[in-house]
């Protein structure tokens, strides 16, 4: 993979947002929740970046996108993310992307992975030969009246404990492997840290990778071996 651009990378979460540009090794981050709008975001973004150079920028967005474009307002964060011009705010070209499905395209080896984000809340992607699909599995019914979210996100984790909930993680991962065949699976997100034993065919992932997922999106398609296609 070529990246020949500088690229400012934008992950966006329930709890946090972080940034990294090209020739930074070290991130920086301001807390987000119920009260978080885009337009703040972008106001903090540029403040925070403004002594990085970069062409482009990659978002990491909580939520569903469909062709680059955000469709449903994120469940952890304040509303108005879906019709907002991060082009103009941000004052450069702009990819969007579910934050699970960036980060990913930074833990992806090839083959067919199922990504799952243990954080806030529950994120999902697959990418299966090169080809990345987001899921949002997150909102699914999954027992109980309640969903696959509120077992694996952080209200499954503070209301079970960690005993429970890290039986329920490895319940579901075996239940997602069976459905969903992948070659391997990777839990990624803040909680993975509380993980003590992983299910068969399962690697930890690390926060850090949405950043190279960022820079990935921007890379120049050199032969299939290179190529990641997210639209």
């Amino acid at each position: 993979m070529v990246i020949s651009k500088k690229v400012l990378v934008i992950d966006v979460g329930g709890t946090h947002i972080k940034i990294l540009a090209t020739g930074h090794k070290t991130k920086r981050e301001t807390p987000s929740g119920p009260k978080m709008t885009a337009q703040m975001m972008c106001r903090w973004v540029k403040s925070a970046a403004k002594d990085w150079q970069y062409d482009v920028a990659s978002i990491g967005f909580p939520g569903p996108v469909v062709h680059g474009k955000p469709v449903r307002e994120p469940f952890n964060l304040a509303k108005g993310w879906v019709a907002f011009d991060y082009r103009k705010a941000l004052g450069c070209p702009v990819k969007v992307i579910n934050d699970a499905a960036m980060q990913a395209i930074g833990s992806y080896e090839g083959g067919r992975m199922l990504f799952l984000g243990l954080g806030t809340g529950l994120g999902s992607a697959m990418i299966v030969d090169g080809i990345v699909q987001p899921m949002e599995l997150a909102h699914l019914p999954y027992k109980n009246g309640k969903t696959y979210e509120d077992y694996l996100g952080i209200r499954g984790l503070e209301h079970m404990g960690k005993q429970k909930w890290r039986r329920y993680v490895t319940q579901i991962v075996t239940e997602l492997q069976a459905a969903l065949a992948p070659d391997y699976v990777i839990l990624g997100g803040g909680n993975v840290a509380k993980i003590k034993t992983l299910p068969p065919k399962t690697r930890l992932g690390a926060n850090d990778k949405a950043f190279i997922g960022g820079f990935r999106m921007w890379a120049e398609k050199k032969g299939k071996r290179d190529e990641i296609v997210t639209e």
